[in-house]
């Protein structure tokens, strides 16, 4: 479908190559251990993956700081699931959490195969909301830094997706343009229409299993990327 029509890929990273509820899951179970938090890692998750998601939308829409993310994130968890957590064990966690999240180094099944086959025929790059500091060392420590060659994030760009800011600093730092360009991520709304507003091909890797649109192309895993490519 793609294939002579782009030169460079456009990848998200969590939830597109790197598997951030896995590894987020590995995470809590450290520290929780570590500082004692007497809670089922599993009713934990089952309340905080989609208060994670909420918050998360809250920050790409300008609405919290990174600071009110990190802490109301685990804040209001806890309280739905009424454990007496202070406001010194939540500061704690969530930092732990930042800095024990990218030694876990889980991938969704195929992306290396897939970024071995893309590597000799496309430019590839990453455009990230995520926070730098910590998207460095994911893609370091799970072994995918070498296939890219530009990675933009939204603290670089002072806007997050699907603000076409972004899309526009990283076809200006990737030499690229729009009608060349193919995104792949997760987020219908900061993916694949915040990358189709700027003119680029898009592909949704609907990892959430959302309801089916016609936005763009839907794929379920990343293989199927070798077909469209």
């Amino acid at each position: 479908m793609f294939e002579n029509k782009v030169t460079d890929v456009f990848f998200d990273l969590d939830h597109t190559l790197w598997d951030f509820d896995k590894n987020s899951a590995f995470t809590f179970q450290k520290i929780f251990k570590e500082q004692n938090v007497a809670l089922e890692l599993e009713d934990f998750l089952e309340v905080y993956m989609p208060a994670n998601l909420k918050f998360w939308r809250l920050f790409r829409e300008e609405k919290i700081t990174k600071e009110e993310l990190r802490y109301q994130r685990l804040k209001s968890v806890f309280d739905t699931m009424g454990y007496a957590a202070t406001d010194d064990l939540i500061h704690l966690l969530s930092d732990e959490y930042i800095n024990n999240l990218s030694s876990f180094n889980t991938l969704f099944p195929n992306a290396i195969e897939v970024l071995n086959y893309l590597k000799p025929k496309y430019k590839l790059h990453i455009i990230t909301n995520g926070f730098q500091e910590v998207q460095e060392k994911k893609l370091i420590n799970s072994g995918i830094h070498s296939y890219f060659d530009q990675i933009i994030d939204s603290e670089m760009a002072g806007v997050k997706k699907p603000n076409p800011i972004i899309f526009n600093l990283a076809l200006n730092r990737a030499g690229a343009i729009p009608e060349k360009s193919l995104m792949i991520g997760d987020s219908l709304e900061a993916d694949i229409i915040g990358a189709k507003s700027v003119g680029f091909h898009t592909i949704h890797f609907n990892a959430h299993k959302e309801e089916t649109h016609d936005v763009s192309p839907i794929i379920y895993n990343l293989e199927e990327i070798k077909s469209l490519l």
